[in-house]
């Protein structure tokens, strides 16, 4: 995730701390809400009938930041080898309201920006890690590009029945075990099989006979 200054993280993490005390003292009932809001913003899940791998796909999120001010939406794609995970971790960030979860037009001051990562990481059962390895800025529609990136650390388990990732974001930064909720929204085709090739037998015409009994 995009990197934020230590003077900006402090006066985040205390703005956060104290909203934070305030909402679990006042409205104890809003805190698991930012689960709930997520998942209800995630696109249907894929068919599970067309997913023969639990683990494998497109997966997506989308969450309101409020330590960078900014939308994020990743997506991973998930390949499995074993107990081995490859694949890549987009990061979608715009800096709409937060009651405005789409990107809008570019406007002055406002940022809009994708950043792409390798990733690898483990399987157990239903209980992954995957994490980015390398970033770079992939395309930039709205304000200035991104000069420092914090690597994407998402560790959870996979509800198979939701089609969900259930994880939390580590990045080394100032995200610490943010709760990001995934959604499974395509599955990998199956490999197609070779189709196997019949040479047609030899055409011979058949041989003419000449003479009286023609």
């Amino acid at each position: 995730m995009l990197a934020v200054s230590p003077r900006v993280r402090r006066r985040v993490a205390l703005v956060g701390l104290v909203s934070l005390l305030g909402a679990l003292v006042l409205l104890p009932s809003l805190a698991p809400a930012t689960v709930e809001e997520q998942r209800a913003r995630l696109p249907p899940p894929a068919d599970r009938a067309q997913c023969a791998n639990p683990i494998e796909g497109v997966w997506k999120s989308l969450r309101w930041y409020p330590g960078n001010e900014a939308w994020y939406s990743f997506v991973l794609e998930i390949h499995q080898n074993g107990n081995r995970l490859t694949g890549q971790i987009d990061a979608y960030s715009w800096d709409t309201a937060p009651n405005v979860s789409e990107p809008g037009p570019c406007l002055p001051g406002l940022s809009h920006w994708v950043v792409t990562q390798t990733a690898e990481g483990t399987v157990d059962g239903l209980r992954l890690n995957l994490h980015g390895t390398r970033w770079q800025v992939r395309q930039v529609m709205c304000g200035p590009r991104p000069f420092g990136y914090n690597l994407d650390n998402f560790s959870g388990v996979i509800d198979t029945a939701l089609q969900e990732f259930q994880s939390v974001n580590n990045d080394g930064g100032a995200q610490v075990d943010e709760p990001t909720v995934f959604r499974r929204i395509r599955c990998f085709e199956p490999p197609q099989q070779p189709h196997p090739i019949v040479r047609p037998p030899s055409f011979h015409p058949p041989r003419r006979r000449w003479g009286c009994d023609r």
